[in-house]
């Protein structure tokens, strides 16, 4: 079946000699014509414009033929929203269908028709409802918009969205990652376990998966189960580590079952997201100023990635009574603007800040914060006052970023409460962020006894949790070209220098928690499989140097 606006054979020859004089003056290196003048020279029929995502698919189509030497330069100036995949991966985001919360937090709002938390008019939410929350349909038809729209989709980065993962049913879990890795690789698989495999080669390749659970699901048991259904990263709803803010807001765990569920985590190798949500009920200003030193202190949770959502009241939440009663009131902009100034100040570089206010539709907003651009309006203030922001999302390259000059590698370690952590830099000579890879050394103890029970491949093992090379995403296999960083052997080297430091500290073993897309690319790197984890033994280099 033909998608919308893609074009037919027909209109690929009648067309063709517009789009030829429209490719010849964008590839050129410098001086390219403004992209609607261009257009307006060059118009479709009768007045009509070509739009950039007809013209990238035709493009791609007409280099699929020969008609055309696929150009990076060319593609790029097709391209519809070039952030979506500034990161290096195609992140794509699907909703579980409508279950039951174990929660009662009287912030949370409750629709019958999503899952908890979840509002209707939110966009990932209108595209799974759209598509009645099957997975396969959520995942086909966000790639191919993807495509559509000028983007590469080989790398996928899988984000399943819809609550307390953990709480669902263990059958349906499986049924619904097996229909995402269906979708990806464009075959139906026979069990999740032949989905994974046939991904290993597919041509869209999942890179990463990450669920969203509560503190107080993670176990042993649950993590091994989450390596098995090849979970990567587990974004968790902290909100506060204020033992009586959590209890007045009803969450069902305590901070400590939050900093366990961490180290837990982390020592089995997963990325981590913390939910961060200032001025809920019982909360102050001093309170919510306290939390930044939870997050990143001496003794804090240190999470890969945060996310930063002032509490907004909406009408379906338990929370509205409690404001009708004037049990509760929200910060001021202002008070909102000035915590997250003083957060993203203090943050450290190992850490990204994915977002700074939730995506909800203004209209559900009874009173709080409705700044859907608050994170352009910190920065604008924090520019100002000349401060930065030291996050990964702050300093990550993107298309403009001039990637000329040599690379520096830099490692900075920090302590959490049961490993040592080193987080392997390339960085520009402005400061900006090329590629990462984070190690974990762990440190003897109780919770790494009891993981290892359960995750026997890991006993001994340094552990890589993630490698990371940013700039715009480029097909597998492809060399990297103009102002792009992939492919540029960065994550090679940083593999290496985590090898050696590895070996250094006294492991023989470095274990990696890969996705089952990049299996290959480890395995190319003398890593094996070894459970759910790619395992290799450091003591073969120890013997060739000795």
């Amino acid at each position: 079946m033909r998608t919308l606006n893609e074009p037919t054979p027909a209109e690929l020859e009648h067309f063709l000699p517009s789009i030829r004089e429209i490719v010849r003056e964008l590839d050129v290196e410098s001086g390219a014509p403004n992209m609607m003048d261009l257009l307006r020279r060059y118009p479709k029929a009768h007045g009509e414009s070509f739009n950039k995502p007809y013209l990238s698919r035709a493009y791609r189509q007409l280099c699929a033929q020969g008609a055309f030497e696929y150009s990076h330069r060319v593609a790029k100036r097709f391209q519809v929203k070039k952030v979506r995949t500034i990161s290096g991966v195609a992140p794509v985001t699907v909703l579980t269908k409508p279950f039951p919360c174990p929660g009662e937090c009287v912030f949370c709002p409750t629709d019958h028709r999503m899952p908890k938390s979840y509002l209707p008019d939110e966009p990932g939410a209108m595209r799974a409802l759209r598509h009645e929350f099957d997975p396969y349909e959520q995942v086909s038809n966000r790639i191919r918009s993807f495509y559509m729209n000028g983007h590469n989709t080989d790398k996928i980065e899988l984000l399943i969205l819809g609550g307390t993962w953990s709480s669902y049913k263990k059958s349906y879990q499986r049924w619904f990652l097996q229909r995402c890795f269906d979708a990806m690789n464009g075959v139906d698989s026979e069990s999740l376990e032949d989905a994974h495999r046939i991904n290993e080669t597919a041509q869209h390749r999942n890179v990463g998966i990450v669920i969203e659970t509560r503190p107080d699901h993670v176990n042993p048991a649950e993590v091994r189960r989450l390596r098995q259904l090849g979970v990567t990263k587990v974004q968790m709803g902290a909100q506060t580590f204020d033992e009586d803010v959590l209890e007045l807001n009803k969450r069902g765990h305590t901070a400590e079952e939050t900093r366990m569920a961490v180290a837990l985590l982390r020592s089995a190798g997963f990325k981590i997201v913390l939910h961060w949500m200032p001025n809920l009920l019982g909360a102050t200003l001093e309170s919510d100023r306290e939390d930044i030193d939870h997050f990143f202190g001496g003794d804090g949770a240190h999470p890969d990635e945060l996310k930063f959502y002032p509490c907004s009241l909406l009408k379906n939440a338990d929370l509205y009574q409690y404001w009708q009663r004037g049990e509760w009131e929200p910060y001021s902009d202002e008070e909102i603007i000035e915590l997250a100034i003083e957060s993203k100040s203090r943050v450290p570089k190992y850490c990204r800040i994915n977002r700074v206010f939730r995506e909800i539709p203004k209209p559900n907003i009874v009173v709080g914060c409705t700044q859907g651009n608050l994170r352009q309006v910190v920065q604008a203030e924090m520019k100002e006052r000349g401060l930065q922001c030291a996050c990964i999302r702050c300093r990550e390259i993107g298309w403009g970023t001039d990637i000329s000059g040599p690379m520096e590698l830099h490692c900075l370690d920090y302590e959490t409460r049961f490993s040592r952590e080193k987080y392997l830099s390339f960085d520009t000579s402005e400061g900006r962020l090329a590629g990462y890879l984070r190690l974990s050394l762990p440190v003897p103890s109780a919770t790494g006894r009891e993981l290892s029970a359960a995750i026997p491949e890991l006993e001994g093992a340094a552990l890589v949790r993630e490698v990371h090379v940013y700039g715009p995403a480029l097909a597998l296999g492809d060399s990297s070209r103009g102002n792009a960083v992939q492919h540029m052997g960065l994550g090679r080297r940083l593999l290496s220098e985590a090898e050696r430091i590895a070996l250094d500290s006294g492991y023989r073993r470095l274990a990696i928690i890969a996705s089952v897309g990049t299996r290959g690319y480890y395995g190319r790197r003398g890593y094996e499989l070894d459970g759910t984890y790619m395992v290799r033994d450091l003591r073969e280099d120890l013997e060739e140097t000795a």
